[in-house]
């Protein structure tokens, strides 16, 4: 078996295994639900009026995972410390992506998230990449999981059909995304400064 068979069938055995992949017809690709990687409830209750025309990418700027457990402890990690120490209604985020290519759903797309200063957390839907990306670049698979998230968010009408991407350092004085993922997020074809 080569090399990219046998991690193809290690995926597809982990994704059946944490019954992480939703239906297709439910969402455009597998998103991790809070269920399956054990979230705390959430204490949120601003809700977002749909479509949002923005996106905000972030980086979490603390350790990647690239294996389904480790994402699971990973986006556990970023809750506890968004509910326990910053005593925010939960984690920042309504999605994140993990290095094993895989989106784990924050707060989803109904629920305001606490991803950006200036008004734009009620404007926008925030993506965090689970990693610190000054210095290297997400995998590809991370890379083409985000961009399945956004064309679902069309499919969804979450999305307006022309949103717009921004970096987190294009909406708040900060370096996230990071150095490395801040280069590519601006050849996407909807990005804008």
């Amino acid at each position: 078996m080569s090399l990219r068979c046998a991690l193809l069938a290690w995926a597809l055995f982990t994704l059946l295994r944490h019954g992480a992949a939703q239906k297709a017809s439910d969402c455009c690709g597998p998103i991790v639900p809070r269920r399956e990687w054990r979230g705390l409830a959430s204490n949120c209750d601003r809700k977002l009026s749909l479509p949002k025309s923005y996106v905000v990418v972030s980086h979490t700027a603390g350790s990647p995972c690239d294996t389904p457990d480790s994402c699971l402890k990973q986006v556990q990690n970023v809750q506890n410390y968004h509910k326990g120490t910053l005593g925010w209604c939960d984690v920042a985020y309504n999605f994140l992506i993990g290095e094993d290519g895989l989106v784990y759903e924050g707060r989803g797309w109904d629920t305001q998230g606490a991803h950006a200063g200036g008004g734009w957390n009620s404007k926008s839907i925030g993506i965090s990449f689970m990693g610190n990306y000054m210095d290297r670049a997400p995998p590809q698979r991370a890379l083409r999981a985000a961009q399945s998230l956004l064309a679902c968010g069309v499919a969804r009408g979450a999305l307006r059909t022309n949103y717009e991407v921004k970096g987190h350092r294009d909406v708040q004085d900060t370096l996230s995304p990071g150095d490395r993922l801040y280069e590519i997020i601006q050849t996407w074809p909807h990005y804008r400064y």
